[in-house]
């Protein structure tokens, strides 16, 4: 059996527990506490979650190429169309909810009073189970570490605080009637972009209480979507192999992507290219957001344009009529050669299998 070790509060945990229920692929979670978290990184050389570890002594890191290798090994049910314009789409919604979504999805659960106790007091008895203190202490600890990282770090402010608020709210608007219509974002089956989407509505938006209520009033169709992918423990999902058309009712998910999501990511991306340590984007004319250069995120525009690249032209062509802006063109840098760096796989003393 797999075992996914992270914790069942944690944003790319649930994105890979939701993987693996639309594979059909079994699996157990392994709660992490600091000791865990320590000793997985000296392991794979990597302290994050979640982490995979494999039935053959392999490791795995980083939920994309989690996701990249297990659509190899197990490849029935795929998650990836065969269509090659369906596949950048479907990638591209995925990094959508890896990248941008992870903004709001911290912003509610560490700026609201009644989150913040809740999961603050749920990462002290899980996380912090280890270390020695008071509970209230604990508490304490994390508050002050996640606001500092994940509000401040993430360059929430009052000023732009409703814009934060307006990429979730709108993006449930965008979904709700897509998925009162059919059960999955793309079609018939679940694809990479669902999961992509699972891992900030599930594990933040359906749990925390204040995105949670808002959630279940303003889409309950989304809200049903979110346990429909759960429920697939065990169950395989449909294949996504035969998907070849993107539905003409995605308009508005592409209007965010194109308008809020790329401009930021490119933004970053000339940051890391000149050096810069900070990035400053504009989410409207009047809210400014200032954080840190993030390498891995211009790392996942580069994948993004080089999968464009090797499009033929009118697959191209397809997929700059879709979303209304073209990945290659003059508002994008140019995307770099990937450096040399593990793929992931690493045996149990932590050394790359290939």
């Amino acid at each position: 059996m797999l075992i996914v070790h992270g914790l069942d509060l944690s944003y790319f945990t649930g994105k890979l527990e939701g993987y693996l229920r639309a594979k059909g692929l079994a699996y157990r979670l392994q709660e992490m506490d600091t000791r865990a978290f320590r000793r997985l990184g000296r392991i794979t050389g990597v302290r994050q979650m979640p982490q995979l570890e494999l039935p053959d002594g392999r490791w795995m890191t980083d939920t994309v190429r989690i996701m990249d290798t297990l659509e190899v090994e197990h490849p029935e049910p795929t998650l990836t169309p065969a269509d090659p314009v369906c596949a950048l789409i479907a990638g591209l919604i995925e990094t959508f909810g890896d990248e941008h979504l992870w903004r709001p999805a911290l912003y509610y659960r560490w700026a609201c009073a009644d989150d913040a106790r809740l999961m603050s007091g749920r990462l002290a008895q899980g996380m912090l189970r280890d270390v020695p203190g008071p509970l209230a202490l604990k508490r304490q600890f994390i508050l002050m570490r996640q606001r500092a990282h994940y509000l401040r770090g993430e360059g929430v402010t009052a000023t732009n605080r409703l814009e934060i608020e307006a990429d979730y709210l709108d993006l449930l608007d965008a979904l709700e009637p897509v998925l009162r219509r059919r059960d999955w974002v793309l079609g018939p089956a679940p694809t990479r972009a669902d999961i992509g989407l699972f891992g900030p509505l599930f594990r933040h938006f359906h749990c925390d209480p204040t995105p949670g209520r808002i959630l279940r009033a303003r889409a309950p169709a989304v809200a049903a979507w979110v346990t429909r992918l759960w429920a697939l423990e065990g169950v395989p999902a449909a294949d996504a192999r035969s998907l070849d058309q993107i539905p003409d009712d995605l308009a508005p998910l592409f209007a965010l992507i194109r308008t809020r999501f790329l401009p930021e990511l490119v933004a970053n991306a000339m940051a890391v290219a000149t050096g810069q340590g900070d990035v400053v984007h504009h989410l409207s004319r009047t809210a400014p957001i200032r954080y840190r250069s993030n390498p891995y995120r211009a790392a996942r525009l580069a994948r993004l344009q080089r999968d464009h690249v090797a499009l033929e032209t009118p697959a191209r062509a397809r997929v700059t009529a879709i979303l209304g802006v073209d990945l290659s063109g003059p508002l994008f840098p140019p995307a770099p050669t990937p450096p040399l760096q593990p793929d992931g796989l690493r045996d149990r003393r932590g050394r790359p299998t290939r």
